[in-house]
């Protein structure tokens, strides 16, 4: 595996159904992209350009390869990285209402038990500097970022609430943006890939089991696994969006939202006027 053996990556936003979007790709036998996310341009670059490629080991004769970290479009590092290794690959990035995302990234976490109940401190855009769940809609200048370094077809940029509306009509888009054969669509995933009104186990016994999951991760698969699992899972009662916590995040998105809809040519305001709700694909 070489460098220039690497096709495309998707680059992100965090809970924006990309997800979704790479299973649909790893549908089609065309496409290889390793699993789960590498994160290498992030959070595990100390560990080397052999180490990234060795993780397409798998990759067959002929096959588009590609991989996706959501990582890389909030990490600031990341662009520069990407870069010097692959100035030639195609980015293909999904956003979504920053608002929804930044809760739907809250939930995400908070069903992991790794965020408490205080919905309000971890969405507080009172901070000196936005935390994880904020920064992680801020999508300008991020986006600025990687067209600081390549040319604007190099770059497709797609939006989540398209791809829930339309979801095969989004696909073909990310196919022709990557060369595939319109006459060979895979047909896109149709269950949501992370549903949180799904029966889950709860946050604070998920914390209390964390020390024993790589005991039973070669187990996950079996059916005793999963009657223990569906035994423990339950509706998660997670802390609501509230209508003041919502506005409070409309006010603080306002300004990028409208220089995003400048740098991507779309008029985006809607996302600062909608009541929120639960979508597919979440």
């Amino acid at each position: 595996m070489q460098a220039e053996d690497i096709d495309f990556l998707i680059i992100g936003a965090a809970k924006c159904a990309t997800t979704w979007l790479q299973q649909s790709l790893q549908a089609d036998p065309a496409v290889s992209m390793p699993d789960p996310e590498l994160h290498y341009f992030s959070r595990h670059y100390d560990r080397g350009d052999d180490w990234y490629f060795r993780q397409f080991d798998k990759t067959g004769p002929g096959q588009l390869i590609g991989e996706k970290s959501n990582s890389y479009l909030d990490t600031p590092s990341a662009p520069q990285r990407v870069h010097r290794l692959l100035p030639h690959v195609r980015l293909i990035v999904q956003l979504r209402n920053p608002v929804e995302r930044a809760y739907s990234d809250y939930c995400m976490l908070f069903r992991r038990g790794e965020v408490d109940r205080d919905i309000d401190s971890y969405l507080d855009v009172g901070r000196s500097s936005p935390g994880r769940f904020l920064a992680g809609g801020l999508y300008c200048a991020q986006l600025q970022a990687y067209l600081d370094l390549y040319p604007k077809d190099r770059l497709l940029v797609l939006f989540f609430e398209e791809t829930v509306a339309k979801p095969a009509e989004q696909l073909s888009r990310v196919r022709e943006f990557l060369g595939l054969p319109a006459s060979e669509i895979a047909p896109p995933v149709a269950k949501k890939v992370k549903d949180r009104s799904e029966a889950m186990v709860g946050p604070q016994l998920r914390k209390m089991m964390r020390p024993l999951k790589p005991l039973v991760r070669p187990f996950r698969n079996s059916s005793l696994f999963g009657a223990a699992r569906g035994a423990l899972a339950g509706r998660i009662a997670y802390p609501p969006f509230t209508p003041k916590l919502r506005s409070q995040l409309v006010d603080f998105y306002a300004a990028d939202v409208e220089q995003l809809g400048t740098l991507v040519r779309r008029d985006l305001s809607g996302w600062l006027v909608q009541t929120g709700g639960s979508t597919s694909l979440d």
